[in-house]
């Protein structure tokens, strides 16, 4: 998609970060919520799908508890989060009311995206919400969520939501104008990328961390998402949620912000889940024969190609498959556990019933739950 197939987009993802949805920490930014609920509802006039992602449930709930620092303890994120989330959820509903549109609340955990059957529930949910005409308001389950689980930032959580809804477009709305070349902070000649692929070796280098203190994500975090929502072919704008109408002008195809484009072509609807089930169990050395073979021929993984493997993982479970020089090569779903798999590697299917006393499956991991990265 390029800038000017941006107005063509039929279904988008639109994350409001923590420090604009609350003016720097000083409470929800009643104004400029109803800004972007106004430009929203323009679009749904327009015939385009919305789902938005908004942070600021742990900001908004510091302002209410007094709390002058981010906590630090995970219980006290957890409280802030609770307290902040009642905030969150009446101003979104109130805005989209003025306009005639119903809200509802989606909140989620990594847990939710990495379980097969949840992934598919949420999505099953997400597709008919919009079906109804209702705008999602997503947010990280931030009430239970555990350090082990939770996404780390709404950046990432964007770009899932991008992936599980097979999105057009992810626009990242930010207190920063874009992605710069450098430090603009730090560098006065630093300049704006206007336009970069998703996958550009050099943007990695370029992003910088959070300043504001109040999220959990920075630039380099959007950069990330940017990556993880184009492996469905969704495309992503980096601006600054500041900027006059900045929705609006985005679809209007405008150049603001960075536009971070997708090379690729969408993926599988179950191998997008495999990449955005970013809890793995487990790790799977191969042989570099049988990495060549895989990137060559449309087959799945035998046991045959396993030189050794790492974890304690379960039947279902997601795997990192790693080339000689453990550099990842792909991942999916196995149909043994850790401890069966260490008794067949590098065996044939035939001696499976030999060594475990069954085969349940010839392949370690099926062609459709194998994605090469």
């Amino acid at each position: 998609m390029s800038r000017s197939d941006i107005a063509n987009a039929k279904r988008i993802v639109v994350k409001i970060g923590s420090a604009l949805l609350t003016d720097g920490g000083k409470g929800l930014n009643l104004n400029a919520i109803a800004r972007w609920v106004e430009q929203i509802s323009a679009l749904k006039q327009q015939g385009i799908e919305v789902i938005l992602v908004s942070s600021g449930a742990v900001a908004e709930g510091m302002v209410r508890l007094g709390l002058k620092e981010r906590p630090k303890h995970l219980h006290e994120l957890q409280a802030a989060a609770s307290v902040g989330q009642m905030g969150l959820v009446q101003t979104f509903e109130s805005k989209f009311q003025c306009h005639g549109l119903n809200t509802a609340q989606v909140l989620l955990t990594h847990d939710d995206l990495s379980n097969r059957q949840r992934y598919l529930n949420a999505r099953s949910t997400l597709l008919a919400l919009l079906e109804f005409n209702v705008i999602p308001v997503i947010n990280e389950n931030d009430a239970v969520a555990t350090d082990e689980i939770r996404f780390g930032d709404n950046d990432t959580l964007g770009a899932l939501v991008a992936n599980l809804v097979e999105a057009d477009l992810l626009i990242i709305l930010t207190d920063q104008l874009g992605l710069f070349n450098a430090d603009p902070s730090v560098h006065k000649n630093a300049k704006l990328i206007t336009e970069i692929s998703a996958d550009d070796s050099s943007l990695e280098a370029m992003a910088g961390e959070s300043r504001s203190g109040l999220g959990r994500g920075g630039m380099a975090t959007k950069v990330a998402a940017a990556k993880l929502a184009s492996r469905s072919g969704a495309s992503t704008v980096i601006a600054s949620g500041d900027e006059h109408s900045v929705i609006s002008r985005v679809i209007a195809g405008e150049e603001l912000g960075t536009y971070l484009y997708s090379q690729l072509e969408p993926l599988a609807a179950r191998k997008q889940w495999l990449l955005a089930g970013l809890q793995v169990r487990g790790y799977l050395q191969l042989q570099n024969s049988a990495i060549i073979d895989l990137k060559n021929e449309e087959r799945s993984l035998l046991a045959t190609d396993v030189v050794s493997i790492e974890g304690n993982f379960s039947r279902g479970e997601l795997v990192v498959c790693l080339n000689a020089e453990g550099i990842e090569f792909a991942r999916g779903l196995v149909n043994y556990k850790a401890e069966e798999i260490e008794s067949i590697k590098g065996r044939t299917s035939e001696q499976f019933v030999d060594i475990l006393g069954y085969c349940d499956e010839e392949e370690l991991i099926h062609f459709d739950n194998l994605v090469i990265v």
